[in-house]
């Protein structure tokens, strides 16, 4: 599955965003005594989107585009790491999307025990809090690092979970089988295999068990799989289902048994429905014989695509080429199972018959609407309100349940307190601190106790540039309407396609002012990232000679991605630093400071972009500026403040000749609407966003830049393409 992900207003994940930098007067735009007009070069496209998506993307990404698809024909794991960093430099030179964060790093108060869910950096198994160790009382910060070094010792000995439950009681806590949390989403569906997502995912992973699971040690263990074996040429991977697992409704009642084919039907359906998941099957991901035939239409018989049930508790997959990540992506949605009779009880239907919109389709409408066979029921859901999750008690390894009930409790963020107060109260069992609960944590003399730093992930949130906006409105209710005026729309749209201008915005922005507004300035380095990848995601694993610039420059094995991408940077002469060998205790990481703000590159990157845009008829002054619309959330006053850190940043480095249009979002709906919940690329309603992110669904760097992909990349509706 595909983690596309909201920024998380409870949790007060900030994330920062794009920037700029000084520009001089210009004078109008003249070629002899005649001023230069402005000629569109996709005037012969403008009718057909995906024609103009696909001419805008080459001109932008060619260059990502090309070393990308060289790192998908890489000879080794090794050298498909290094080439896919160096496809990553030149998506990071593009200034397309600017880093702003990952989940974590912030102030925080919890009774959850550190490390009791999964940690690993992929997959859905952190939203999975069946075996958590929650307590009655806020586990204090130096019982939290006695914890986490007991992990870093006990990982991997299969005995961490025990010794912590004792540690926890030795030290007077008292352990709880209930854990509630805040959320800011409601799930918009409950069919896993038609979502990408986080806030739907998140949800429903607690519903459903697959095939493997990674348990709080971060090692991969048989969930529903009882064993696993694969060919020798790496093309066939065979698992033993575990038998007497049962399928039930949302009450507990028993529908079926979990059988080998429930897993070929729910392949089908995930290829049926195309809700966003689908592609992770096919080429350049599974690599699953006959996905790609099927979504194309050239397969009509499921039974030539590569996945079997060869008899009950017997399940195969077929792949088209060896895929070294192929077992760490079968924690995702598109892997997980689907019960064919109670989906065909509500209306679903396979191949050509399949129609989302019939009237009598309801398969994962609600709670109601889909069958369970993981450790949850949903036993209540009030929009905007309250989810609880009950433990399932057919849930085949219900003896490892340790929380009884989860509830999720919504809160909109328009209230900065709310968390910080009903965490203390008792009402939820952890919040990050923002600015503002933060100072109430220091009033209250809690900064030496119980508030600690959290940990941060591999999430990448990022800010987004709109290369072919035509939205000025949101697409669902009319609301967050543009001021701009057509003329302005049509300079915004001519600057935002030119590298120069893109990244003077992006090392314009002060990323800590505009953190700061969210964190606090004491932390707002803490979550800060400088790539879309991590830097640490991956390493070689021997030496590899790559060609960087015309130069055969050997990377040794053990050489972390970053330290490529930095290669490449450098090698180009941009002013980008993402990568710092000297942190982390000489590790190198790619976090935690700010690689991007560069005021004079700035400037020097907008004098090129004002010199190239008035040879094409754009004059771009502090007479004329450039005028970029944000949408901001008004009902929080952190986001607000955030919003107006980056107006401010922008347009003082940039000399007043980028304005940035503050557009307001009265709610986080209508926040979420201008682009986050878009359904395609011609409703993004926005210049530069900042409320969306990726969290990687598997073990390779291309989870993440297979989001960037010309087609069928998913981040790229965030670009205004295709």
């Amino acid at each position: 599955m595909k983690k596309l992900l909201a920024l998380l207003l409870v949790a007060v994940l900030a994330i920062s965003v794009v920037a700029c930098a000084p520009a001089t007067n210009t004078p109008p735009a003249t070629e002899g005594n005649k001023p230069v007009e402005y000629v569109d070069p996709y005037a012969d496209l403008r009718e057909d989107h995906d024609a103009l998506s696909e001419a805008i993307y080459k001109d932008v990404l060619g260059d990502f585009l090309k070393y990308y698809e060289a790192a998908k024909t890489a000879a080794t794991v090794s050298e498909r790491f290094a080439l896919m960093a160096v496809a990553e430099a030149k998506l990071l030179e593009s200034g397309v999307l600017l880093p702003l964060s990952s989940q974590g790093g912030n102030y925080a108060i919890s009774r959850v025990a550190p490390n009791t869910a999964s940690t690993t950096l992929w997959g859905n198994d952190q939203s999975r809090y069946y075996g958590v160790l929650v307590a009655t009382e806020p586990i204090t910060a130096a019982h939290r690092e006695e914890l986490k070094t007991m992990w870093a010792e006990l990982k991997g000995t299969g005995t961490w979970k025990a010794s912590a439950k004792a540690y926890l009681e030795g030290k007077g806590y008292t352990l709880k089988d209930s854990y509630t949390l805040g959320y800011s989403s409601d799930p918009k569906t409950w069919d896993y295999l038609a979502t990408y997502r986080a806030a739907d995912s998140e949800a429903i992973c607690n519903t459903l068990c697959g095939l493997i699971e990674y348990n709080s040690e971060n090692v991969m263990m048989p969930a529903l799989a009882t064993e696993w074996s694969v060919s020798d040429d790496g093309l066939t991977y065979t698992f033993k289902i575990r038998e007497g697992v049962k399928w039930v409704d949302s009450q507990g009642r028993e529908l079926a048994e979990v059988t080998a084919e429930d897993w070929v039907y729910g392949m089908q359906h995930l290829l049926d429905a195309e809700g966003g998941l689908e592609y992770l099957a096919g080429s350049g991901y599974a690599n699953i014989v006959g996905v790609d035939g099927y979504l194309a239409g050239d397969i009509t018989d499921f039974a030539e695509v590569g996945v079997k049930a060869v008899d009950t508790y017997t399940l195969q997959y077929t792949l088209t080429e060896p895929t070294s990540y192929f077992m760490t992506i079968l924690g995702y949605n598109p892997f997980t199972p689907m019960c064919k009779t109670f989906y065909e009880s509500k209306g679903g239907k396979f191949g050509d018959d399949f129609a989302a919109d019939a009237a009598d389709y309801t398969y994962g409408k609600t709670p109601d609407d889909i069958a369970y066979c993981g450790p949850y029921l949903v036993s209540n859901l009030t929009a905007e309100n309250t989810i609880v999750f009950t433990a399932n008690p057919a849930y085949w390894d219900a003896a490892n349940v340790t929380m009884k009930t989860i509830t999720w409790l919504f809160n909109d963020g328009e209230d900065a307190l709310k968390a910080y107060n009903d965490c203390m109260a008792g009402t939820i069992d952890g919040a990050g601190l923002n600015a503002s609960s933060l100072e109430a944590a220091k009033a209250a003399n809690l900064m030496d106790t119980i508030v600690y730093v959290s940990g941060t992930d591999a999430t990448s949130y990022s800010a987004f540039i709109n290369l072919n906006r035509t939205a000025t409105s949101n697409f669902n209710d009319g609301t967050v309407v543009s001021t701009k005026t057509e003329e302005d729309m049509l300079r915004s749209g001519v600057a935002l396609k030119n590298v120069h201008f893109r990244r003077a915005l992006l090392q314009a922005l002060d990323r800590g002012a505009y953190q700061a507004a969210t964190d606090g300035e004491e932390l707002k380095y803490n979550a800060m990232i400088n790539s879309y990848t991590p830097g640490t995601f991956v390493s070689l694993e021997e030496d590899v000679t790559i060609d960087i610039n015309g130069t055969a420059t050997t990377f040794t094995a053990g050489t972390y991605y970053g330290a490529i991408m930095q290669a490449q940077i450098n090698a180009d002469g941009v002013a980008l630093k993402v990568w710092d060998p000297e942190a982390d205790g000489g590790v190198g990481s790619s976090t935690q400071f700010d690689g991007w703000y560069n005021p004079e590159a700035a400037t020097a990157e907008l004098a090129k972009a004002i010199e190239e845009l008035a040879a094409n008829g754009i004059v771009v002054s502090a007479e004329n500026p450039i005028k970029l619309d944000l949408p901001y959330f008004s009902g929080s006053e952190s986001y607000k403040n955030r919003a107006q850190a980056l107006k401010k940043s922008i347009e003082t480095n940039l000399g007043g000749a980028v304005i940035i249009n503050l557009t307001e979002c009265v709610d986080s709906s209508q926040w979420y609407y201008a682009g986050y919940y878009v359904d395609d690329a011609t409703q993004t309603n926005y210049d530069i966003y900042d409320v969306s992110g990726w969290g990687p669904d598997y073990g390779d760097p291309s989870t993440y830049l297979n989001t960037m992909n010309i087609y069928s990349g998913d981040m790229i509706v965030m670009l205004g393409l295709f």
